[in-house]
């Protein structure tokens, strides 16, 4: 059999050791390892890279410990607005969707927009519509209460500040969610998904669903899926910018996702961090800031989890 590889993220940002009880480092893990079985069980049993970042994306969007599905942040209208993707390498088809709301797991949408619409990106009202379409059952705005994340709107309601989930004076925020991985055929997938910002206005739409940016596949290069301060990977079109330098300058996996996250990003005062994987099923995972929730296996990799920098 040759070889496969997964690796998954549920944030990066100021995660502060002496602020993480033992109590909540284990759940985190334990929800990071959920997701991790089952994408990683899916591959071994054949199924394709899609398939499997889709399962891996959606076990965390099931959990309120993360800024998507479940545990998405407050807008300022007290509402949850949720964005997600998903890229196919070998195809290079896509599916995105933003400001949907009352959707489980808006990555399962992101998938319907690529395998059964026209197009690659649908939003708000256009979204909603098409997930009407598609028969989804919308929960109701208690499924996705979280006393936390009302706490942390609260702070901030009816001001002109919105909270970036994985920034300063963290601890107990937590941001975006995402997978890559290599199947057995050697073909590469990405998936991301987050709540957004919380009290966040005007429509605001950041990098996890906009491909290329906080999202990108190609089975020439790698899969990647991004965390981080969206307005930044915007600007630095950061995912399809690490495959580019791979394609283009021959970086390897691991120099490519270095240069664009240790350098690149910070140069333009953005932080955050990556997970990639390519068709050898070579994982990378930089960051650039204190910590970043992760979970990395592979044919050569026994199964790994992390929160801190090693």
């Amino acid at each position: 059999m040759k070889k496969i590889a997964l690796a998954i993220h549920g944030g990066a940002g100021t995660l502060v050791k002496g602020m993480m009880t033992p109590e909540k480092e284990s759940a985190y893990k334990a929800a990071l390892n959920r997701a991790l079985k089952k994408g990683y069980q899916s591959l071994e049993l054949g199924s394709s890279a899609v398939e499997a970042v889709e399962l891996s994306v959606k076990e965390l969007e099931d959990s309120p410990l993360f800024n998507a599905g479940k545990g998405s942040v407050f807008t300022s209208e007290g509402k949850h607005e949720m964005d997600a993707s998903i890229m196919d390498g070998k195809t290079l088809n896509a599916g995105a969707v933003s400001l949907v709301h009352g959707i489980k797991n808006p990555i399962c949408l992101a998938r319907d927009v690529m395998d059964k619409s026209d197009h690659v990106f649908l939003a708000s009202k256009g979204a909603m519509e098409f997930a009407e379409k598609m028969k989804y059952q919308l929960e109701d705005e208690k499924y996705f209460y979280d006393e936390l994340r009302f706490r942390q709107w609260q702070e901030i309601k009816d001001t002109d500040s919105f909270q970036l989930d994985h920034s300063v004076n963290k601890d107990s925020k937590f941001g975006t969610v995402g997978a890559v991985a290599c199947d057995r055929f050697g073909n590469l997938a990405a998936a991301t998904s987050t709540g957004g910002m919380t009290n966040k206005k005007y429509g605001r739409v950041g990098d996890s669903p906009m491909i290329g940016v906080g999202n990108y596949a190609n089975n020439k290069t790698c899969a990647v899926s991004c965390t981080g301060s969206g307005e930044f990977f915007i600007k630095g079109v950061v995912a399809y910018d690490i495959s580019c330098l791979m394609e283009y300058k021959n970086l390897s996996l691991q120099d490519a996702a270095e240069e664009v996250i240790q350098n690149r990003l910070l140069k333009i005062g953005g932080d955050g961090g990556i997970i990639a994987v390519d068709a050898q099923c070579n994982i990378a995972m930089p960051f650039n800031t204190e910590g970043m929730y992760r979970a990395c296996k592979s044919s050569d990799v026994p199964g790994y989890t992390a929160i801190y920098k090693d």
